[in-house]
């Protein structure tokens, strides 16, 4: 499987691992390549097994999942990292979207559900439900970004649009003709300018300044 995406299960129940991994398994472009128990343990695998995706629980003893995310952030992992919790309030999955997870689901999704979700943020696609878009809007700084917007060049601008619809560096490049080494490099110097740490950040900063179709 050597262009299987790569898959880290981080969560401190046994059970909920092993099924992961029983589902995941069975998927041809999808390979478990370790587990951890905690946070911590996650971030050391994370650097030793560089998977391309990991499923992080947000609540597990010792280092939780919004600790490990700020861990991995500051490590500079490349990993995207989806969220699969149990719980369904704003204040549990917030700090972690903030923390710079891609995207989230519930424990309960639907198995092909969850092998689509982690093929999409693969791909560079972020997963918000509308609530929790609108509560990330709402806590985000009114200065956040303000007066920067004057900064981006015209094609920045139109790159920004396509990460707010969602669309993968791929998708981008496709859609403006462009190849994907140019795209990464609008990416980066977005961030640098609206001085944003990531992809949803960006999604959000261009939803708020109405640059998403």
């Amino acid at each position: 499987m050597a262009d299987a995406i790569r898959v880290l299960l981080v969560d401190d129940h046994q059970v909920v691992r092993r099924g992961l991994r029983t589902f995941l398994e069975v998927q041809d472009d999808i390979e478990v390549v370790g587990e951890a128990a905690d946070g911590a343990e996650g971030v050391a695998l994370a650097d030793e097994l560089r998977p391309d995706v990991i499923l992080m629980d947000v609540r597990m003893p010792g280092m939780d999942g919004v600790d490990a995310l700020r861990r991995l952030r500051e490590l500079d992992h490349r990993a995207r990292v989806l969220i699969v919790t149990s719980f369904t309030e704003q204040r549990t999955v917030v700090p972690a979207l903030r923390a710079g997870a891609a995207g989230y689901v519930y424990k309960d999704i639907d198995p092909d559900a969850l092998a689509g979700a982690i093929r999409s943020v693969h791909a560079g696609h972020v997963l918000l439900q509308a609530e929790v878009a609108g509560a990330l809007l709402a806590q985000e700084e009114t200065h956040s970004g303000q007066g920067r917007a004057g900064s981006l060049t015209e094609r920045e601008r139109e790159v920004l649009g396509l990460i707010a619809d969602g669309r993968s560096n791929r998708e981008i490049a496709r859609a403006l003709v462009l190849s994907e080494k140019t795209v990464k490099t609008h990416v980066s110097n977005i961030l640098m300018k609206l001085d944003l740490s990531d992809r949803t950040q960006a999604a959000l900063w261009a939803v708020r300044h109405g640059l998403s179709t």
